[in-house]
């Protein structure tokens, strides 16, 4: 198995733990799609994608429909999607994805929590390049031979298939997110989920000490609003 096997079956992030939160961030990634590729998802493969997320996440379909046309209404210009990178604690790298209507108060507050916990906010650059960018999907498991299924979707870009607790999981680099996606529904397979991921080229071992002290520091960036997703490079 790869790295993304290895990273799902010893890592399970923290993300989107709150339903309440969950909604949050499904909303703006709504936002964000739209804003990218208009609100109809039959010509947007990154609204449809946001939406089986939403589906899986139980987010009641009245809440979906609001949320896609509150961001049809909006002026969503002002809202942008931004990297921030940084090292907590004993040398741990740290990536943020935001989306945010203010980055002036985004940057504020991830420059903060890095200073309050010992860390120390990058430039941009300084800790992207130790993370491989990869798209992954989660389809239902009904059987299938993971090994034709893989030989399937080769050609559509997918890299690694697996067996997880929830499903079958198929990674594959950042660009082929839409090709994997087409193969996908062409075949019909039911996609649970879908989304991004950047997985650490190597895994930093700390005590269990350390380990707290740079938890300090996630808890902080994943409960603020503005917050995507956060990547890190600590085994766990």
């Amino acid at each position: 198995m790869g790295r993304a096997f290895e990273l799902r079956k010893g890592r399970k992030m923290k993300r989107w733990a709150a339903m309440s939160k969950t909604f949050t961030r499904i909303g703006k990634d709504i936002v964000m799609a739209i804003k990218d590729g208009g609100s109809d998802p039959e010509t947007n493969s990154k609204l449809r994608a946001v939406i089986q997320n939403a589906k899986t996440a139980n987010m009641p379909k009245d809440n979906i429909e609001r949320a896609i046309k509150k961001a049809s209404d909006k002026d969503t210009s002002n809202y942008k999607e931004a990297l921030f990178e940084g090292y907590a604690a004993h040398g741990i790298a740290i990536l943020i994805e935001t989306a945010t209507d203010n980055n002036n108060r985004t940057v504020a507050n991830v420059r903060s929590y890095f200073n309050k916990c010992d860390g120390s906010l990058g430039t941009s650059g300084s800790v992207e390049f130790m993370f491989e960018h990869k798209c992954n999907f989660m389809i239902v498991n009904t059987g299938q031979d993971l090994e034709e299924l893989e030989f399937e979707l080769i050609d559509a870009g997918a890299e690694e298939v697996f067996e997880d607790e929830d499903g079958i999981m198929i990674y594959g680099e950042f660009p082929n997110f839409g090709g994997i996606q087409k193969a996908l529904e062409e075949n019909e397979f039911e996609i649970l989920s879908s989304g991004f991921d950047r997985i650490p080229t190597t895994l930093k071992k700390l005590s269990e000490e350390q380990e707290a002290d740079v938890h300090k520091l996630l808890e902080k960036i994943e409960d603020d609003d503005d917050v995507q997703n956060v990547y890190h490079n600590m085994q766990e």
